[in-house]
Parts: C-alpha cells; structure tokens; sequence
C-alpha cells in the first residue's frame, strides 16, 4: 500500500523564533487526524528544536539534504549520521535547487541517496524537467535519465525506503501548475521507470509525490490522481493554515 504523503520544505526561511511559531500554529491545527503522513523540512540548524517541539505529534521532521561521506574535511556539510544524532530519519536528495544553483550531479546525488539508504534513512528523491526540456519534448527522457542515473545501484528491497518527489522547475515558485493531467502523465511515466529498472512490486508501492506551487485551491485536484500519492509543498507550507488545508485535501 503506497504511503499518503504531504511534506513541507521550508527551504531558506525562519530563523528559531519563526521556526517555533510556525511549529506551535501547526500544532494548534491539527484538531483532528490526516489521511496521510505530515512532514516538515526546516533549516539545518533548527532540526534539533523541531524535532523536540513536534515529539507526541503526527509531524516528521526531515532534513533538506545531506553530505554523502561520514565525516572529515566538508567544511559547511552535515552528514547522515549528524542528521540522525538529532533525530532526523528522512532527508530530501536532489532538489531542482540542489541541482540547478549548486550544480548536484546525477552522479553525486546516486552517492547520497545510497549512503542515506545504506544508514537506514528515508530518501525523498526528487526529479524534474526545465521549461525549455518540457518544450522540446524531453520531458519524459529527463526525468527517466535523473531516476536511472540517481538510483543506480539502489535496490529493490532498498526501495521500499525511497518516495520519489517530481516537481516540474518551471512550476516551483512561479505561481505556475503542471494541470492535473500534466502531473499524472509524469507519474504513470515515472512509475513505469519503477517497474523497469526494478519491478512492479517496486512501481506500484513506491509513493510519488507533485511538487510545483501546490495550494489549497489545487491540492485536491492534483491528489486524486491514481499516481500521485501527496505533494512536496514549499511556499505554502510557510503559512501553518495553508499546510493543514493541504494535508486535508486527502
């Protein structure tokens, strides 16, 4: 059975008194029980505090990404281990942001994914085409190249840890919505990826997640198509009533 899922990268935003604020407004929300699994991505040094502050509640806290060696000279990195020290199970591997500003290969995100897997981690990992790829009709080419290449040497039974995120760039932060349709054409896609490159067990157990300016008016919509399984929301999930109504729309 695929998980339900409804995650919240907070990327860059909220210092500690905003991270607690937005913590306590979620709390103060969640009045009744969700139909899917609720997670949220502050910054790196606000993980510890979440973490304790969302103890006894249905939220997750997961990391926005991680170093793939242990330890040693990586000034500026934190590895799995320190993530799961503070008690971070899952972590997102792969962001368009990763991939586009910092320059994240295939290469090195496969590097990450494994060692997050290898530690026993959840990877959320994500895939996604620019705005001129959709255009040209490489699309699809695109996003099975990112998965090929990421999860290799990945798994089957390894998969059972792996969500996949797909979030079209050219619909992140630009108010801009792949149509429900567009969303569910890519995930069947990705899902048959799944099923050849692993099985169908894989393909049809495996949560794919819509990430790409998901609101409380389209959430519905997008979620009740057969692939796709919740969202990764970003701007939305700064404003804790906006989050929650996303999480309801399952």
């Amino acid at each position: 059975m695929r998980k339900k899922i409804v995650a919240g990268n907070w990327k860059m935003n909220c210092d500690l008194p905003q991270t607690q604020s937005l913590i306590t407004d979620l709390k103060t929300g969640l009045v009744k029980e969700f139909n899917c699994e609720l997670m949220i991505a502050p910054s790196f040094p606000f993980l510890y505090p979440a973490f304790n502050s969302t103890l006894e509640t249905p939220i997750e806290v997961v990391a926005q990404n991680c170093c793939e060696a242990d330890k040693g000279a990586f000034t500026g990195e934190v590895s799995i281990d320190m993530l799961q020290s503070v008690g971070v199970k899952t972590v997102i591997i792969g962001h368009s942001e990763r991939r586009e500003i910092y320059g994240e290969s295939d290469e090195l995100l496969n590097s990450k994914t494994r060692a997050a897997l290898d530690k026993g981690m959840r990877v959320i990992f994500c895939c996604g085409e620019m705005l001129e790829e959709r255009k040209a009709g490489k699309h699809v080419t695109t996003v099975a190249d990112q998965i090929k290449n990421g999860l290799n040497d990945v798994s089957a039974e390894q998969m059972e840890h792996v969500v996949i995120a797909y979030e079209p760039v050219w619909a992140i932060g630009t108010g801009e919505t792949a149509t429900p349709e567009q969303a569910q054409d890519m995930h069947a896609e990705i899902r048959k990826q799944l099923e050849e490159l692993f099985n169908n067990d894989v393909a049809n157990n495996t949560s794919i997640l819509y990430g790409g300016s998901v609101k409380p008016g389209n959430a519905q919509e997008i979620f009740s198509q057969p692939d796709v399984d919740g969202g990764l929301v970003g701007g939305a999930s700064l404003d804790a009533q906006s989050f929650i109504e996303i999480a309801n729309a399952f």
